[in-house]
């Protein structure tokens, strides 16, 4: 990507951000984002990535409050568990690194934090953290033996975690950091927990999974020849194409799910502009628009979860999956994410890079 390319990938992304934010003002002009009724869940488990913060704290809150089982993953590094991976990429047995993993994700501070005040505000205390650098292949798969451990179904996976438009840098396994973490990382994770998914619906309560997605995906461009866009890195291009990535997974993810007959669909969401912590490394403009009329024009994190909820638990989308969601109705994505051929390259490139098994060719897909 040139220089020129990289400007007209910013402009893009703050333009599709401008359409959605007059789109939010004029819908809270006529009345707001009403928060749905959704029955209880009392039996079902919930695992969703980033549950510390912003939409996915948001998220598992509500989840909860429904009476899930609520896993909140997290994606940030603490200092504990920075040190910890250190330890584990030298010649220390697996064993003594993945018990020592497990004492570093649960002795988090923040995450016992936000435990802790989610049970008090829903009253439910089936609500637990375990740590997930998504950002690390190893510690995925450390976290999935850790869950898979624990011996319990899964209902719903909510991939929410995600990096916007930070400067170039690398994943641990050497991947630009939006791919490798918002996109990758999330592939992997599913990928992994799929079995568990299939044990677990049933007909007439098929197991889901809900990935977050955003409108920047209209304007975004997958070059599946640079996914790592090491040519000429445009934080805004490469958060783009993460979240189209995205959509192309999810609806490949759906087709496979179907040709296979598991009860477990796949969605994906578009939360809208949403006031989070996202928006550090974004255009100066832009964050002063959102101190100054954020409460104006952005959603807040309730708000912006709902679309997930709403993915997660609606008896409407029971056994429905392949589409694409916002403010709780389906639309259209852009045009390519329908090119079953584009799905089928991301996919098989993913398992290349992932190092796991390519599943298209034990369930062969059709349109």
């Amino acid at each position: 990507m040139s220089p020129l390319s990289a400007l007209r990938a910013a402009l893009r992304v703050y333009a599709a951000g401008a359409v959605v934010i007059l789109e939010q003002l004029l819908r809270r002009c006529r009345g707001g984002f009403p928060e749905p009724v959704f029955t209880p869940q009392p039996d079902r488990v919930a695992i969703v990535t980033g549950g510390t913060d912003g939409i996915g704290y948001s998220t598992a809150k509500r989840l909860a409050r429904l009476g899930m089982h609520v896993i909140i993953e997290t994606a940030f590094r603490c200092a504990g568990q920075a040190a910890l991976e250190l330890l584990s990429s030298s010649h220390l047995p697996a064993s003594a690194s993945q018990s020592a993993g497990m004492t570093a994700g649960n002795n988090d501070g923040k995450a016992e934090e936000v435990v802790r005040k989610i049970k008090e505000e829903t009253l439910n205390v089936k609500v637990e953290f375990l740590y997930c650098d998504l950002a690390s292949m190893a510690s995925i798969w450390r976290f999935v033996q850790k869950f898979k451990m624990k011996k319990i179904p899964l209902h719903v996976l909510v991939n929410n975690a995600g990096v916007m438009m930070v400067p170039q840098r690398k994943t641990r396994d050497g991947f630009e950091e939006h791919f490798g973490l918002n996109y990758l990382g999330h592939f992997l994770l599913t990928n992994l927990l799929l079995d568990t998914l299939r044990e677990s619906g049933s007909p007439g309560h098929s197991a889901r999974v809900v990935t977050v997605s955003s409108a920047t995906h209209y304007v975004a461009e997958l070059n599946m020849d640079d996914l790592q866009s090491s040519a000429c890195y445009s934080p805004h291009g490469a958060y783009a194409q993460s979240k189209l990535a995205l959509v192309l997974f999810t609806y490949h993810l759906q087709r496979l799910l179907a040709a296979a007959g598991s009860h477990v669909t796949a969605n994906v969401v578009d939360p809208g502009v949403v006031d989070t912590g996202l928006y550090r490394h974004v255009f100066w403009g832009t964050r002063l628009v959102k101190k100054l009329l954020g409460w104006l024009l952005f959603k807040t994190p309730d708000e912006g979860a709902r679309t997930s909820v709403y993915a997660a638990v609606t008896p409407e989308l029971e056994g429905v999956g392949g589409r694409y969601l916002y403010n709780e109705t389906e639309i259209r994505s852009l045009p390519i994410t329908y090119d079953q051929t584009l799905q089928q390259q991301l996919w098989s490139k993913s398992c290349e890079m992932t190092g796991i098994l390519d599943v298209t060719l034990r369930y062969p897909v059709s349109g």
